[in-house]
């Protein structure tokens, strides 16, 4: 049965942009890849997808389109309580699944036996403030992530905050405003990316503002494409696309991040969304765009809990290049199956379940309203 059909008019979802899905997926993938990697190569030059990190970013400006096409012409009718019920109920369900994971690795690594140096109080803290997606950067021996057990969770916790001011302020606001804001937001972004040499902040305590001009440019971005309709029809496909996609996160780490980052950020990235959902998808493609974008958000969630693990491994035993590649290789594999199945088990039956719940809530107050 298609519960989008039964569910009541005002939280039936749009049709996806299966590319745009796709594209998702390659930035999970390339965000993984590029974890695996930083631990390898501590000098970012010689990473081969030294700014795989970037794909946040694109994230962020792909949720901007995504959130002005869903709901600029809904969310006055659902009310932001129901707005804010349906982002909980797609991105939380992770949030708490990742946490729990991160518990468990950090106290059970078998690479490394720091657990003792934490007492069990600021343990249960640590975890009470990731559950709740409340920063907490603490752990010093983490890099004071802002969130220790989950260190991807600082993308959630904007997105969070993005979608707030959507619901407050951005839906309402005609586009000249939505434009002067950009325009702001893209100059404080220089000014991170100028001053720290990188757009790579936002993830810990220290960085933690950095984080603040990344969403917020990109996430303007994103609904200015949107809000403005920068749709471009090509011919590219979802293969063509995808590509043009990695190659930013291959450009060369160098002196000049603080130019080049810049520059994708602000232009290329919105650009590859105008293109994406402007492009025609292949047939042949479409099951492999729809899976990659379902998988996107749980293997993103879910990856970080094994890369301490994985990192810590690597610093004690210090594996050729051969055994390296090959743990590296099946690990991400490995970890898109485990992303799999999270999905399958996990995320769809437990939002299933809690979108049932809210239906049935919603069918009763409009059967007492009628009253």
């Amino acid at each position: 049965m298609d519960t989008n059909k039964t569910a009541p008019a005002i939280l039936q979802t749009k049709q996806h942009f299966e590319i745009l899905d796709g594209l998702r997926g390659v930035a999970a993938l390339s965000v993984v890849i590029f974890h695996f990697m930083e631990w390898v190569y501590s000098d970012y030059g010689k990473n081969f997808i030294g700014h795989g990190f970037l794909a946040v970013d694109f994230f962020f400006c792909l949720s901007g389109f995504v959130i002005g096409y869903a709901y600029d012409d809904r969310i006055a009718k659902m009310g932001m309580a129901e707005f804010f019920k349906s982002r909980v109920i797609r991105l939380h369900p992770l949030v708490i699944l990742g946490s729990v994971l991160g518990l468990l690795a950090f106290l059970f690594d078998p690479f490394v036996g720091h657990p003792g140096v934490y007492s069990a109080g600021m343990i249960a803290l640590t975890l009470f403030c990731s559950l709740l997606i409340s920063p907490f950067p603490i752990m010093g021996d983490r890099g004071f992530n802002l969130f220790s057990f989950n260190a991807p969770a600082w993308s959630l916790f904007w997105e969070y905050m993005a979608n707030i001011v959507y619901a407050f302020v951005l839906y309402k606001i005609a586009r000249r405003y939505l434009l002067l804001l950009t325009v702001l937001a893209a100059a404080a972004l220089c000014f991170v990316a100028y001053r720290s040499g990188n757009l790579m902040g936002g993830w810990s305590g220290p960085t933690f503002w950095d984080g603040c001009a990344r969403i917020s440019y990109s996430f303007l971005a994103g609904l200015l494409v949107y809000r403005y309709n920068f749709i471009i029809k090509n011919k590219l496909g979802f293969t063509g696309i995808a590509l043009l996609l990695f190659l930013a996160f291959i450009m060369p780490f160098n002196k000049w991040n603080w130019v080049s980052e810049p520059l994708v950020v602000l232009f290329y990235f919105p650009l590859l969304i105008a293109l994406g959902a402007g492009a025609t998808l292949t047939p042949g493609l479409k099951k492999l765009c729809n899976f990659s974008g379902k998988i996107s958000y749980p293997l993103y969630m879910t990856h970080y809990t094994f890369l301490w693990m994985f990192g810590n491994y690597y610093l004690s035993h210090k594996p050729g290049t051969a055994q390296l590649s090959l743990i590296v290789i099946t690990s991400v594999i490995l970890l898109i199956g485990f992303a799999y199945l999270v999905m399958v088990v996990y995320d769809i039956p437990v939002r299933k379940y809690l979108s049932n719940k809210r239906n049935e809530w919603l069918a009763k107050q409009k059967a007492t309203n009628r009253q």
